[in-house]
């Protein structure tokens, strides 16, 4: 295979200087900088699957990715509700979906369990080369990341976090034996999860799992005492609505989660990546709240409907 991959996400984090389109300036990391590199790509501009993972707000990125890419031209459909992360790499590994919308450092974490890198270059600047070592007969690669990002996080309720003086997931310590945490299955295994809560926070719970993505099932068993604590994303519009409380991380077991296309290089060609470039430029976490909000609130919208009003608010529906 090529190397484009390693040198399209490692270009992108290089500072290259001058002469770019601001189409394709890298702005979320601070940098200016070309994730596409100098050269253009052989990839065909055909039509591309678009996956999302089993929750909400991937399944409204992935629809932002679709609708923007057909709006200008390059025919996309959607594959939601694949599964969790270990789930959907394998199909873009083997060509089921050609992108997806991803999170940088659970991203990393996957590609590389012993990676070390925590802040947002870092751990683009480790991408290139854990997707190679991880994915060696696929060219998959990251375009620009966002300004948005969405962590897991640590969460109990209003009433736990004051008996027990819970400010910070250290605060916890003396009490995880004694709680039960709602998280999905894969906390178990993935390195910030229960791993690194034991590491970072000598804090070992009792795991029930509840696959729904920190969704309302999660909620309703933090709300009624089933678990004490939950993993629940920090853009999950459920944590102001029932004044949860989000745990502080000290030792960052949480790393940076900027939201960023993971795509397959060799069918996701240079327009597409264009056009993606776009979407990230304008998505933010505040974004990310508010779709959140009109799919998984009272309105219960579906996901494609608040991607195109996102899209036509941001000038991005053609």
């Amino acid at each position: 295979m090529t190397n484009l991959a390693p040198r399209v996400a490692r270009r992108a984090m290089m500072g290259l200087a001058g002469g770019l389109t601001a189409a394709l300036a890298l702005t979320a990391c601070g940098a200016n900088s070309d994730p596409q590199g100098e050269a253009d790509s052989d990839a065909p501009e055909g039509s591309v699957v678009v996956g999302s993972a089993d929750f909400p707000e991937s399944q409204i990125i992935a629809e932002i990715y679709a609708g923007a890419l057909n709006a200008e031209g390059v025919e996309a459909t959607t594959k939601p509700n694949i599964g969790s992360r270990e789930i959907y790499y394998q199909a873009i590994e083997d060509g089921s979906i050609d992108l997806i919308p991803e999170y940088s450092g659970n991203l990393l974490l996957l590609a590389d369990p012993a990676a070390t890198a925590a802040s947002a270059e870092e751990i683009m600047d480790a991408l290139p080369d854990a997707l190679e070592a991880k994915s060696p007969d696929a060219n998959l690669g990251v375009l620009e990341p966002s300004d948005a990002e969405d962590k897991d996080a640590v969460v109990v309720t209003a009433a736990t976090a004051e008996e027990y003086d819970l400010e910070s997931i250290a605060d916890l310590t003396p009490y995880c034996s004694e709680f039960t945490m709602g998280a999905p299955s894969t906390y178990l295994e993935r390195p910030q999860g229960l791993k690194g809560l034991i590491k970072n926070y000598d804090c070992e719970p009792t795991v029930e799992a509840i696959n729904d993505g920190g969704g309302e099932l999660t909620l309703k068993a933090l709300l009624d005492d089933t678990v004490q604590m939950a993993d629940i994303y920090t853009t999950t519009p459920s944590i102001e609505d029932n004044d949860l409380v989000v745990l502080e991380d000290p030792k960052n077991n949480f790393i940076a989660q900027q939201v960023l296309p993971l795509v397959n290089l060799d069918t996701v060609g240079d327009d597409a990546r264009e056009i993606l470039n776009r979407v990230s430029d304008e998505l933010t976490t505040e974004d990310l709240l508010s779709l959140n909000r009109e799919v998984s609130g009272e309105a219960k919208r579906d996901p494609a409907e608040a991607a195109a009003d996102w899209l036509e608010e941001h000038d991005l529906a053609g």
